[in-house]
């Protein structure tokens, strides 16, 4: 595929505490795969706080709504996307999640496997050191069962791993059109599109080469999402840490086990 222009976008809930550090990281990538042009889209979805203003002045195009819907926000900032470029041939639309940063390769990563024939590329993620009780634990069991299916540190396959999400994943315009896009689910939303996606025949890459850092934390904004996951994952006999304010947090997308799809 000839990628010709790429689009970010970042569905955000009162996330004006870490939407600064991810437009930034993703203004870094965007300086490595010049003169592509690179657009970035925050779609500020329920917004009580700064985050709207605080993208635009780090230079990110931004939409305001009202849904509280993670699909709808990265429905919209798509559509937001594509107008934005027009007729441009050859767009390739990233995804990623307010409170996550991307790192420095990850635009030129993506291109590249859209340039090898692939229609889609689904990305890993590392949770954010936890600094204490609870999360520190469900980090710790969270990890262990993520990374259950990637070969030992002594093979050199290329771990092709079962895991889906918003925060790191790629697609052509053309593809995203014919999958239908996101649909306006409150969790899973990624997932579901990565499900028509492959049932319509697209090429998905899957690869651990430019994992997204995100936080990770106990207490979410989505339904059966991340800091669900790793709630379950603490001792119930604990569960007076899991209200604990100061607890590093990821909130919007689920990471499942190989037992569950991914």
């Amino acid at each position: 595929m000839n990628i010709a222009a790429v689009a970010v976008v970042v569905p955000a809930h009162n996330e004006a505490e870490h939407i600064v550090a991810c437009v930034r990281s993703i203004r870094a990538a965007a300086d490595h795969v010049g003169p592509l042009p690179v657009h970035t889209v925050v779609v500020a979805d329920a917004c009580t706080d700064t985050t709207a203003a605080l993208a635009a002045r780090e230079g990110a195009h931004t939409v305001s709504i009202d849904r509280r819907n993670v699909g709808a926000a990265r429905g919209v900032g798509v559509l937001h996307a594509l107008a934005l470029l027009g007729s441009t041939p050859g767009i390739w639309l990233a995804m990623t999640d307010a409170d996550s940063t991307v790192p420095a390769h990850w635009l030129t990563r993506q291109i590249a496997w859209a340039r090898r024939g692939h229609d889609a590329v689904l990305g890993t993620i590392r949770l954010a050191p936890a600094s204490q009780g609870a999360c520190r634990y469900a980090r710790s069991e969270h990890d262990a069962a993520y990374y259950r299916t990637r070969p030992a540190a002594e093979d050199d396959t290329a771990w092709e791993h079962p895991h889906v999400h918003g925060a790191n994943m790629g697609v052509s315009a053309t593809a995203y059109r014919h999958a239908g896009g996101f649909a306006p689910f409150t969790t899973g939303e990624d997932h579901d599109l990565v499900a028509r996606l492959t049932r319509t025949g697209h090429r998905i890459a899957r690869t651990d080469d430019h994992p997204v850092h995100t936080v990770g934390r106990l207490r979410g904004r989505a339904p059966a999402g991340l800091a669900d996951l790793l709630r379950s994952l603490y001792p119930p006999a604990r569960t007076y840490a899991l209200t604990a304010p100061s607890d590093p947090v990821e909130e919007q997308f689920p990471v499942r086990t190989p037992a569950t799809g991914a």
